[in-house]
């Protein structure tokens, strides 16, 4: 969860020599930020040395460097030959709840005592700031910020950026100021086109829109991403005189109806705020957000929404006073990848893993991180030895970005990639960029059964990882369908097998056949699905016969299936045919307990009709529920797989994450992070107990 309470320290300069020395150090990270977008300081140690240059400025004002980053609109480093008309300037930034409310105060100083008319949220969102011009409705011409007076002409990328029509809904005359960047779609395939073409792929995404949107000559169109967050609404700039006098909120609203890209249809939506508590209360929200959103984000702007106040509160050199940035703790920072390491899944997918110099990431120290696939590592030319970013926010798993290729030394080595499986040393099939072992679940036989037998699926007691050993090097079983057609005497034969054990493990085992469907898909480890999903497609079927004759389409249709997906559980079903058979043949359930079919699409009035004649919809109906901490009560011992079908039988949606979405949380002991973001998002959290009081009925 982003926390935004503490304030990065600045770095501290003793004396005029260490001061001259970091602008020197400012100043080479902000050319390469502002100009190519690669920088070899990440975002927090530059936020902590130009605190530090800053603070060295103060006490000091008569020995202000002349090159100096902090005395102009990013950093003075790129200009252009356009003009801006209105400067465009930066924000200036606070750190923490006291550094807002200070900022808070010396605003209303400005207005002389007053207070601010009304506040207005909205994300900092971490891209490349741009001016869109459109007359009489066409849009003609875009200009980088540059040092904020002057720009650059980049009006050669028109026609593409998603959120920069090409004509508005209304033929304005209009000059529109915003933030290109890629969502995380666009610069995978940003990278794609760039490395097919034998150019380096790019480190981020900020790094990817900066070079994209000054780029003129390439044989290749790159897609982005706009989004306004003002416009200049002076009679002298528009023609639109329905603009004047509009408050922030209201400005960004207009300019969504005309068509451009904004925030507005986003959990992190600008809103206006009446009170510094709910503006606080609102970047806590885009704060705890941060992870989920496509696009990516640093802060959260804080503004006075009245132009009236604006006004009144005029403009520095470099900065609004009428406008700051909260920044967040850094999602991304840069290390060293020391080796990939490559295992190998249960479905025999091969995996590689980044070994990290250990960093502090958002306030977790990672030392491993995803490279997703041979492919993945491929486009993004990553090498042993590479400085590279590490992103991680929220609770999302950690991954390489890419490398900062202006921190290359030339001793960097190339990854090798494995040429046989690193399990069993079986050929590889390399036909699609997630590498398998030719082998498939064969190669991870023991893994593949330990997964079908353990507590979220089947749930064999007793049956741990030596017996399944033994039962495979012994021949007595392939997969695991042939523990159900098991005898007493061949478990007999195991070693530190005894009657009494043996007859546990037969009775667990008996138990197994009678677990619901959602148990039965779950164990048979379908790629693209887990135990939430095996669920949702058991409670969407109702059988396996059912799950087995539908198309891909049909799949489509549960939460969560989308296109891309669908096929692949439709093939895997099919490889998986012969053992599903063996499965039915030894009278294992393939039904889902309480299946409903759902009613026909034009029965809206009947459903209505029948849920009153029922008298009772489902107590969590339409919520999604998080369940966090071990269960007490009457829910003591319940496994997540259990509370999700918990909340499942009760018409909710269970989830793993707490988001602005979520509707209840379920804190049981030790509940930890989640609980505290529950409280922070202001969500309704109870205890196992009160949930199982709610859930009388729907308890087995």
């Amino acid at each position: 969860m982003t926390k935004p309470s503490a304030a990065v320290p600045a770095v501290d300069l003793a004396d005029e020599a260490a001061y001259l020395e970091a602008v020197a150090q400012a100043r080479k990270a902000a050319d390469a930020y502002y100009g190519s977008g690669e920088s070899g300081l990440d975002d927090e140690t530059y936020d902590r040395l130009l605190r530090g240059i800053t603070a060295w400025e103060d006490a000091h004002p008569e020995q202000i460097a002349a090159d100096s980053p902090s005395q102009q609109v990013a950093a003075g480093v790129t200009t252009g030959d356009v003009e801006h008309t209105v400067p465009m300037l930066s924000l200036g930034n606070v750190f923490s709840d006291e550094e807002l409310t200070a900022w808070a105060v010396s605003l209303e100083r400005r207005l002389g005592g007053a207070a601010v008319a009304g506040w207005a949220v909205e994300p900092k969102l971490d891209g490349v700031a741009l001016a869109a011009r459109y007359r009489d409705g066409r849009l003609v011409q875009l200009v980088t910020r540059g040092d904020g007076t002057t720009g650059e002409d980049v009006s050669h990328a028109i026609g593409d950026i998603t959120g920069l029509p090409m004509t508005l809904t209304e033929p304005v005359t209009i000059e529109v100021r915003g933030e290109v960047l890629m969502t995380e779609a666009q610069f995978a395939a940003a990278n794609d086109l760039r490395t097919a073409h034998g150019a380096t792929a790019f480190a981020n995404r900020r790094n990817a829109s900066s070079g994209s949107l000054r780029a003129k000559d390439r044989v290749y169109r790159i897609r982005q991403t706009f989004l306004a967050y003002a416009a200049l609404t002076d009679p002298g700039h528009t023609d639109d005189p329905t603009l004047a006098g509009l408050a922030h909120t209201q400005l960004v609203a207009r300019l969504a109806a005309l068509g451009l890209g904004t925030t507005a249809d986003t959990p992190v939506a600008t809103v206006a705020c009446s009170t510094l508590d709910q503006v606080v209360e609102r970047v806590r929200e885009i704060g705890a957000l941060r992870a989920e959103l496509d696009v990516e984000l640093d802060g959260a702007v804080i503004k006075a929404d009245s132009p009236a106040d604006q006004i009144r509160a005029g403009m520095g050199s470099r900065t609004p006073h009428w406008a700051t940035a909260f920044k967040f703790p850094a999602a991304q920072k840069i290390t060293v990848l020391r080796a990939v390491e490559w295992s190998v899944g249960r479905t025999g997918v091969i995996a590689p893993r980044a070994v990290l110099d250990p960093v502090d990431v958002a306030g977790t120290t990672i030392t491993y991180a995803t490279l997703h696939n041979p492919a993945d590592i491929a486009r993004r030319g990553l090498m042993i030895g590479d400085h590279v970013i590490v992103y991680r926010a929220g609770e999302v798993i950690p991954r390489v970005e890419g490398a900062v290729a202006g921190l290359r030394t030339g001793t960097e080595q190339p990854i090798v990639f494995p040429e046989i499986c690193p399990r069993c040393g079986a050929d590889i099939d390399r036909s699609q960029e997630r590498w398998r072992c030719e082998r498939g679940r064969a190669c991870g036989r023991t893994e593949t059964i330990r997964y079908a037998v353990a507590r979220d699926a089947l749930d064999i007691d007793g049956l741990g990882e030596k017996i399944i050993v033994q039962l495979v090097d012994k021949g007595l079983i392939e997969d695991f369908a042939d523990l159900f057609i098991l005898t007493r005497d061949q478990l007999l034969t195991l070693d530190r097998m005894g009657n009494k054990s043996a007859d546990n493990l037969m009775a667990a085992i008996e138990s197994a056949k009678t677990k619901p469907l959602n148990r039965v898909f779950c164990a048979l480890g379908v790629l693209g699905t887990g135990r939430s999903m095996s669920l949702r497609i058991a409670a969407h079927f109702g059988s396996m016969q059912a799950i087995r004759d539908a198309d891909a389409v049909a799949l489509e249709q549960v939460d969560g299936i989308g296109g891309e997906k669908a096929p692949v559980i439709v093939a895997e079903l099919a490889d998986l045919a012969p053992l599903i058979d063996k499965l039915v043949a030894a009278g294992v359930n393939m039904d889902q307990p309480g299946f409903v079919p759902p009613a026909p699409t034009d029965a809206g009035a009947d459903a209505e009709t029948t849920s009153q004649k029922t008298g009772s919809e489902p107590p969590l109906a339409g919520m999604t529920v998080v369940v966090t901490g071990s269960m007490t009560g009457p829910l003591a011992g319940h496994s997540r797989t259990e509370m999700t079908e918990l909340i499942t039988r009760a018409g909710g949606r269970a989830s793993s994450s707490v988001s602005a979405r979520t509707h209840l949380v379920v804190a049981g002991e030790n509940a930890g992070s989640k609980l505290d973001k529950a409280r922070t998002l202001g969500i309704e959290a109870i205890t196992p107990e009160e949930l199982a009081q709610r859930l009388a009925g729907h308890l087995t």
